[in-house]
């Protein structure tokens, strides 16, 4: 019997980000009606319905802005912001946004992988609950402890 030869796993080659099909060049250059066909039910439904209001449009501006006017290989200055409900679209990749959490503007910076979600899932605005032990009066049986 011949020996058996092991099989050569290939390395691993960067991989070209695509949404839904669509290579990340080809997104940024969708028009709007055109991104939307392509998200969820739920942002796809929100842009449908209300569209981009002044709010959405004049944050997407700042956007673009902090994006013109940083040096090459640079990352833009933050841009602040409480649209938690704003959906994250192809031309905002690449930026730092501050999303407001009820406290402070956490940093997020925005990747192709974003896209379709809602800022407000990247700035958590609770803290999540330890279940540890039981505080002092939690119950009656905590006297115990």
């Amino acid at each position: 019997m011949p020996p058996r030869r092991r099989k050569v796993k290939k390395k691993y080659t960067n991989k070209k980000f695509s949404y839904r099909g669509v290579e990340l060049a080809n997104l940024q250059q969708l028009s709007h009606q055109e991104l939307i066909a392509l998200l969820p039910a739920r942002p796809r439904r929100r842009l449908k319905k209300k569209g981009l209001d002044r709010k959405h449009a004049k944050f997407l501006k700042k956007l673009r802005l902090a994006r013109n006017n940083c040096q090459d290989g640079e990352k833009p200055a933050p841009v602040k912001t409480h649209l938690r409900n704003m959906v994250v679209t192809p031309e905002m990749i690449g930026n730092v946004v501050g999303v407001y959490n009820g406290i402070a503007f956490a940093a997020v910076e925005i990747k192709p992988q974003m896209i379709g979600f809602y800022l407000g899932e990247f700035s958590i605005s609770y803290k999540p609950v330890a279940h540890g032990r039981p505080g002092i009066g939690a119950t009656n049986s905590s006297r115990f402890i």
